[in-house]
């Protein structure tokens, strides 16, 4: 059976838009620049954003969160065997270090004037050898009314220190300097002449014992850190 006229016609339609088609796709190819999306750029446009949170501030005397408004922030960190030495600071700066050459076994003390906030002396008292006992006392004698006084244990702090040194200490607010023994790591921040709140961290003590030591002959080293409103008195 032959076919039909019309599906002559139909079929010699199609042939011709084939023909079109294919002629019209090479005619738009030879004149498009030769520009290529690799299979990576494709998958690039594809991707969502990656959404990072930023980086977070650095806060002062390395704080994770900043103090308030109208308040000092301060950082007390006690030396941790014979390589790490004590080190505090106050307002972002770094009163005693191994980097100021101002800290030393025993008991290292900075003095701060309360009202404008900048540090006024800086020592460190040696209680293995000689007799600095005394000398810490003078030392705290002389700090003025209205000062703050920071205080970390490098090393030993207690072997040479007396009672009467001990007494005062206390009635600067200490609590713990009374138990303080061979090698104990100790912090503390007092004040002279006015009263800090109870609301913040003011003293930390470990001691040295072998089961738990972290270092040969040594316990950890301790921390306080805080923030200090600056209308107390």
């Amino acid at each position: 059976m032959k076919p039909s006229r019309h599906c002559l016609v139909r079929l010699t339609g199609l042939l011709l838009t084939s023909l079109a088609a294919w002629y019209l796709g090479f005619f738009i190819a030879a004149r498009v620049p030769p520009t290529t999306i690799s299979n990576a750029e494709f998958q690039g446009i594809r991707k969502k954003p990656v959404l990072r949170a930023p980086v977070p501030k650095r806060q002062k005397c390395d704080h994770w969160s900043p103090c308030p408004p109208g308040n000092y922030a301060y950082r007390i960190l006690s030396g941790g065997g014979k390589g790490k030495m004590a080190k505090i600071c106050f307002e972002d700066e770094l009163l005693i270090s191994e980097g100021n050459g101002n800290v030393g076994r025993g008991i290292n003390i900075a003095t701060v004037n309360y009202k404008t906030g900048k540090v006024t002396s800086t020592k460190f008292f040696d209680m293995w050898t000689g007799d600095h006992s005394a000398e810490m006392m003078s030392f705290l004698r002389n700090a003025q009314e209205g000062t703050l006084l920071l205080m970390a244990t490098h090393d030993d702090g207690s072997t040479l220190l007396k009672n009467d040194a001990k007494k005062l200490v206390e009635e600067l607010g200490s609590k713990e300097i009374m138990n303080i023994k061979f090698r104990s790591s100790w912090v503390f921040i007092g004040a002279k002449g006015f009263k800090l709140p109870d609301d913040i961290q003011k003293e930390k003590i470990n001691h040295s014992d072998r089961k738990t030591n972290r270092y040969n002959g040594w316990p950890a080293e301790i921390q306080i850190e805080g923030c200090i409103p600056r209308n107390l008195i």
